[in-house]
């Protein structure tokens, strides 16, 4: 992130290296803290900057808050005009990621949630597009299962619990794959580190559900919309078996981060012919000529950072 010069940090814009919190802290002795990353998208022609779905991700922000009991000293509304100012401070003028996390400050053993002070910071920096969303990337099935909503509730975007992710993202990098796709406690497909997954077969696009350990994704929502309104193709929300995956003639992965991800392979099997497919392609487009302002449908997802 060498083109950023400022973070939010409780209320005060800060430079770069100075965007420290204490070591006593639960965000950083137990990890205790919630988070949203959103990407903005710059659109050259127009010298505007597009952040995606801000009001989707700081409501997903607050549900993730209400699970953990956390008690946030700023109201949403002036998160989110934080996190456009933030985005005009630093200047950019390039695609961008960002990410807001509230966090549990410094508390005492065994003190109740409501008792532990809140913070809030908004860090960003520039972020292009992969070189694999045209080319695909190898994952494996892991042999580490998604957290359920029994354990670690997926459903709160905590950063607790990217662990999971972590652990089956490195073994499968280990194993020379580029990620993992993980299953849920019953052995159907979950998600990927970071990522929802979608396959299509026979013209058809599935998902797995809500209810099968994923995050609750707004890129999968956004997706689910495209497929059905832009691109007229049938898709449904259900169980995946891991094999279906072998058979599928696509696959791909989608989140803020991952943007939309085409797999080539899945343990070594070919994804029909090894090469990115064309709904894939098509889905791709779409998405990009939203996030881009050239899809005047959907233009109140996207919020403007410059215009005045």
């Amino acid at each position: 992130m060498n083109s950023t010069k400022y973070l939010w940090l409780d209320g005060e814009f800060v430079p770069w290296a100075e965007g420290k919190i204490h070591v006593h802290t639960d965000a950083v002795l137990w990890g205790a803290n919630v988070f949203e990353g959103l990407r903005g998208y710059w659109n050259e022609e127009r010298q505007e900057m597009y952040v995606f779905r801000l009001a989707d991700h700081l409501a997903r922000l607050r549900d993730s808050m209400k699970m953990m009991f956390m008690s946030c000293p700023y109201s949403l509304d002036a998160i989110h005009s934080a996190a456009l100012a933030l985005v005009r401070k630093n200047g950019f003028r390039e695609d961008i990621h960002c990410r807001i996390t509230a966090y549990f400050g410094s508390a005492q053993v065994g003190a109740a949630p409501t008792e532990i002070p809140v913070g809030v910071f908004i860090q960003g920096g520039a972020l292009p597009s992969k070189p694999h969303l045209k080319t695909g990337i190898s994952c494996c099935v892991s042999s580490w299962t998604r957290i359920s909503d029994r354990n670690s509730p997926p459903r709160i975007k905590a950063g607790a619990n990217y662990q999971n992710s972590r652990l089956a993202h490195f073994h499968a990098r280990n194993d020379g794959y580029d990620t993992a796709i993980l299953l849920n406690e019953w052995g159907k497909v979950s998600e990927a580190p970071t990522a929802c997954i979608f396959a299509v077969r026979d013209g058809t696009a599935f998902t797995p559900s809500v209810t099968s350990g994923i995050l609750e994704s707004i890129t999968r929502a956004t997706l689910i919309e495209l497929f059905r309104n832009e691109l007229g193709v049938p898709v449904f929300e259900r169980d995946i078996d891991r094999t279906e995956l072998y058979i599928a003639d696509e696959v791909f992965l989608c989140g803020t981060g991952m943007e939309i991800t085409p797999v080539i392979s899945v343990d070594r099997h070919q994804v029909r012919d090894g090469v990115p497919g064309s709904i894939t392609k098509r889905i791709q487009t779409a998405y990009f000529d939203l996030v881009r302002g050239c899809n005047q449908r959907y233009s109140s997802w996207l919020t403007s950072v410059y215009a005045r």
